[in-house]
């Protein structure tokens, strides 16, 4: 009986441990966003998934011990000697800012969909348990997941958003709930009506303009697909990289989950030179990266110089990513890298602050390790991150619109010199580091769950079949209101009656008398 018994558990334990056929589908032509789905995907990997992704990179040492497919998306978007100033974007409206989204969106989507590689993937009859997707501004690519007949899983390399908030029913009040590209603070009216007029117009732009363009585009290749209507809501899962260590509180509906850091490595040895310029610095160093999209060659001349003379005054030494051999009038305290182990070197005991563009993973990094920073963002999401680390206590924050020498020299001598923000950092380390598992376990784990499960329908809330103005309860409020006028105006006229009434006696007894 008892080996009966072990037999059944151990027959439970292989099913429910089974190893999934995964598509990974990744087409952003940027680094960030394709390290950290090479990251998920390798990950999932090396757990025994069979996984197959779609990309524009590829992935030059593909794990041993799992099954991994490069599928790579090449066209006109992702030529090698293509480069844009990243910088020419600071201090865009929100209007201009959604126009470039949508353009970029529908320019991927359609990229994506009609690329040959894809097309023969399509026909090949080819079966897959999950798709996992990013999601980008590429909503008409959840067509994939619809006609693979697989469950589908999204992926936020930003954590929740309004793009991500409504696919679900998440619920996320523009009140304290802040966009992407703003400076936001919950207390301060006018921020909360500009966050308000910046979320209104945002779904008005995505519901008049950019869905419809991505149900075009989808039409245009699969002609007999649900409408994008259908698609957009049918998402099992949402994996976010977000933790709360890095970022706010907020609603989570049951099928969202935090995976943030689930990219960090453990330590590897550094190579022979960085090693001992590191252990050898006395003063310690100050590590410098606008990260992978932001070049540091594009700095106009005088933000440069203006940061070079504030480093030639330092006592400690500084690191920076810096992607030519020649940098214009460099300090002999200045060492150069075009490219640079991040996390290897964050670890190092020597380097004392950050100076970053605000990045989510690079904040999470600066977290893990406790390092504080100095944050200078320049669009998207990099101006919220950073706001919100400043906020903290983990750094300081100066927008790239605002960089000069006066306020670069006072913000990095305080980070330096401030031990409030190394003590804030360890707190906020030791919140990234509590955790019962891993995130990429995490990750891991639910994926199975949605393929168990066949999609997991009951972790969908119940707000995702109501129409906006009943899920915003606009239908109770104006019938309260209709029902709140019908008895006063009743009252209203039944007072005007009495009257009347009393009115026409005491001109009946006038009469008599």
């Amino acid at each position: 009986m008892k080996i009966l018994v072990a037999v059944l558990c151990t027959l439970i334990l292989v099913q429910g441990t089974k190893c999934a056929k995964i598509l990974g589908v990744f087409p952003i032509h940027a680094k960030s966003h394709y390290f950290l789905g090479s990251s998920l995907m390798r990950g999932l990997a090396e757990k025994g998934h069979d996984v197959t992704v779609l990309n524009t990179f590829g992935e030059k040492n593909p794990p041993k011990n799992g099954s991994y497919r490069d599928i790579i998306l090449t066209s006109e978007m992702t030529q090698d000697g293509v480069a844009y100033d990243l910088f020419q974007i600071v201090d865009q409206n929100f209007v201009i800012y959604n126009l470039f989204m949508n353009w970029m969106g529908n320019t991927v989507t359609e990229i994506t969909l009609g690329h040959p590689e894809v097309q023969k993937l399509l026909n090949s009859g080819e079966k897959f348990d999950v798709v996992i997707m990013e999601q980008f501004v590429n909503d008409g690519l959840k067509v994939l997941a619809h006609q693979f007949q697989a469950p589908l899983v999204l992926f936020s390399t930003c954590g929740s958003n309004a793009w991500i908030n409504p696919l679900v029913g998440n619920p996320a009040p523009p009140s304290y709930v802040p966009e992407q590209n703003i400076v936001f603070h919950s207390s301060n009216f006018f921020d909360r009506l500009r966050n308000s007029i910046i979320y209104t117009y945002g779904y008005i732009n995505r519901h008049l303009m950019f869905f419809p363009a991505q149900n075009k585009i989808v039409k245009k290749y699969f002609p007999d697909a649900p409408d994008l209507d259908v698609l957009l809501y049918n998402a099992s899962l949402v994996l976010l990289n977000s933790h709360l260590s890095t970022n706010m509180a907020v609603p989570r509906v049951p099928n969202m989950v935090d995976i943030g850091g689930f990219h960090l490595k453990p330590p590897k040895k550094l190579p022979q030179d960085l090693q001992k310029y590191l252990d050898e610095a006395k003063n310690g160093v100050i590590y410098f990266s606008m990260g992978s999209g932001l070049q540091s060659t594009n700095l106009p001349v005088e933000k440069r110089d203006a940061l070079l003379r504030v480093f030639s005054k330092l006592k400690q030494n500084v690191l920076w990513k810096w992607e030519s051999d020649v940098l214009p009038g460099q300090p002999a305290n200045v060492k150069l890298g075009k490219w640079l182990p991040q996390q290897d070197i964050l670890a190092h005991p020597n380097i004392k602050a950050f100076i970053t563009h605000g990045g989510l993973l690079s904040l999470i990094e600066s977290v893990y390790y406790a390092v504080p920073i100095l944050a200078i963002p320049v669009f998207g999401d990099q101006i919220w991150n950073a706001e919100e680390a400043a906020a903290n206590g983990l750094g300081r924050c100066i927008p790239y619109s605002q960089l000069d020498e006066t306020k670069f020299e006072e913000a990095l001598n305080d980070v330096l010199n401030n031990q409030r923000y190394r003590d804030n950092m360890k707190r906020r380390s030791k919140v990234m580091h509590d955790r019962r598992h891993t995130p990429l376990d995490d990750a891991d784990y639910w994926i199975r769950y949605v393929i168990r499960h066949q999609g997991a329908p009951h972790l969908k809330v119940a707000g995702l079949e109501l129409p906006w103005y009943q899920y915003l309860a606009l239908d109770v409020v104006l019938f309260i209101v209709a029902v709140i006028f019908v008895v006063f105006y009743s009252f209203y006229v039944l007072i005007k009656i009495v009257k009347k009434i009393r009115n026409a006696r005491s001109r009946s007894k006038v009469k008599r008398n």
